[in-house]
């Protein structure tokens, strides 16, 4: 077993693997950028080395610094973790290069699945159904453009080297498909340092639904069954659970064959997830092979007892798979949300910023995997997910309902969460009969915001018609009654108004304390009338 593993990332994972490293008496190694210099996983780790900027290809994207920090440690591994270096081959190459196990696929076996092109080639060679797309990264926009144009819009660009939603765009249109283009190139470049895409045709509403597997370097690969992940924001998985409500035995096990089949062919070892679409008519299709530790993890660990990470590390250090899938049975259900440094209400934009208090949930069936603390200032330069909140029960209906207690308890001050989001979509008919699908969350999301700014717009309307002074110059005189009613709406107003100033005052005070973010001000300057105009709509509704 080894001595020392350096872990090739941050935040909740690179947490999650020094506590197994811990609990297997494996020293752990930690990197860190300048402004990760306090995060967690370098309080708790045996030992941390700097490595750079903040930037990411500065740091956590530096194969040469990785490599540098594992040989002066003296570890004799590295994890990657997910995100960051995880799916690039150059960083397995480089670690069997320095002589330094690398805890995953080999190089060969990363580019020929990982490589989303490659990974259809082998799919379709070992027939395992797929999407219709290009077989190849798009060597000429106008070409895919055409292709794009034949299939039928629409379609989808995404990242050959990419996952978790980075460097990718659904395509309405042929107008919108030059400007696509360039904006998933580019994100993909920043997110892996490859621009490279290729297509495929969008389907209209499945279900996105992964088999985890397992392989060892002794020939053994197994299913390690599935997880249901169709609520997604823009592509970004935000609740994930296990089994998939719309999971029969016969379809896992055809999934799960097909998965299997599809890793022997790549040569496959260590831990990895392929992922399918899923029809209405339960029809499945691959989509993707992602050749790491996924972040939803626990789910699966949560509900056949098993501990991915210490498989993972067992496995590259040569050890057999103890056991063979059909010993696999499945326990219960899991259900995991994503929490978030960001803000719902405001277009899901980032809430760095310090942690000033949090209260952590617990209880029967709840699972926290986190990388904060209260005190901490959550960075603006990374993906911003504090942690995963896992919830286990003995069916779908009880996992719920102690998920929901458990955001109930759940609170953070100092920074903005989307823990309000998940306490609403926990209770949605929809997502309570497992009827949802990868576009259910966006258009969800869409609808509300439809809803504000009809409402706000009424609202806007109304208050400009109750102000407007009347035009008839044949008017009555105003007789007491109409006179004491329009005194105590002006009052009333004016009441309103005042209050407003006394709040901005007593808001320019604090931040004159405390002063505010330049985003923060100018959020607030443009929320303040809206809050104005929303409170004259309440008063007339109370008159």
């Amino acid at each position: 077993m080894f001595k020392r593993i350096l872990i090739a990332n941050r935040g909740e994972i690179a947490v999650r693997i020094l506590r197994a490293c811990r609990e297997l008496g494996i020293r752990s190694v930690a990197v860190f950028s300048e402004v990760d210099r306090k995060s967690l996983h370098v309080r708790l780790a045996d030992e941390a080395y700097p490595i750079g900027p903040a930037p990411a290809r500065e740091s956590y994207l530096h194969i040469d610094k990785i490599i540098g920090v594992a040989r002066k440690s003296g570890a004799d591994a590295i994890h990657p973790g997910y995100g960051f270096l995880a799916e690039n081959a150059a960083l397995p190459r480089a670690c069997a290069d320095a002589g330094i196990t690398f805890i995953g696929p080999t190089a060969q076996a990363m580019e020929a699945l990982g490589a989303k092109t490659a990974g259809r080639q082998i799919a379709r060679r070992s027939d395992v159904p797929t999407v219709p797309g290009t077989n190849d990264p798009i060597e000429k926009p106008d070409e895919a453009h055409a292709l794009a144009s034949s299939m039928g819009f629409p379609v989808l660009l995404k990242a050959v080297a990419g996952g978790g939603g980075k460097g990718m765009r659904l395509v309405h249109s042929s107008a919108e498909f030059a400007s696509a283009y360039r904006d998933a190139s580019s994100e993909a470049m920043n997110a892996f340092g490859d621009p490279r895409l290729y297509l495929e045709k969008y389907l209209e509403k499945p279900h996105h639904v992964e088999i985890q597997i397992l392989a060892d370097h002794h020939g053994r690969v197994v299913s390690l069954g599935e997880r249901e992940c169709s609520v997604q924001r823009r592509h970004q998985k935000v609740i994930e659970e296990a089994p998939s409500p719309i999971m029969t035995p016969d379809l896992r096990k055809k999934m799960g064959d097909a998965a299997v089949r599809l890793a022997r062919a790549g040569g496959y070892t260590n831990a990895g997830t392929v992922e399918f679409l899923v029809d209405s008519n339960l029809n499945f299709y691959f989509l993707e092979v992602n050749t790491r530790l996924q972040v939803e993890h626990p789910v699966t660990e949560q509900v056949t007892g098993l501990d991915l990470v210490k498989l993972q590390i067992a496995i590259a250090a040569g050890h057999r798979l103890p056991f063979a899938w059909e010993t696999i049975t499945p326990r219960g259900n899991a259900m995991e949300v994503r929490l978030y440094a960001e803000d719902p209400d405001n277009n899901f934009f980032p809430s760095p910023g310090k942690i000033l208090s949090r209260q952590v949930p617990a209880g029967p069936g709840i699972r926290l995997d986190d990388g904060v603390y209260d005190g901490w200032t959550v960075p603006n330069d990374y993906d911003p997910l504090l942690a995963k909140l896992i919830a286990w029960g003995n069916s779908r209906e009880e996992t719920i309902a102690r998920l929901r207690r458990a955001l109930e308890e759940s609170t953070v001050s100092g920074i903005k969460t989307n823990v309000g989001l998940f306490r609403r979509l926990l209770t949605e008919p929809d997502f309570l009969r497992g009827d949802v699908h990868t576009k259910w969350l966006d258009e969800l999301i869409a609808k509300d915001h439809a809803a504000k700014s009809s409402t706000a717009k009424a609202a806007t309307k109304k208050v400009a018609s109750s102000s407007a002074p009347a035009a008839n110059p044949d008017a009555r005189p105003a007789t007491a009654t109409s006179v004491t009613t329009n005194f105590a709406a002006d009052t009333a107003i004016a009441n309103s108004d005042a209050a407003v100033i006394a709040a901005a005052l007593w808001q320019a005070g604090d931040w004159a304390k405390n002063p505010a973010p330049a985003n923060a001000i100018r959020d607030a300057q443009q929320d303040s009338r809206w809050k104005l105009e929303g409170r004259r709509a309440q008063l007339d509704r109370t008159q």
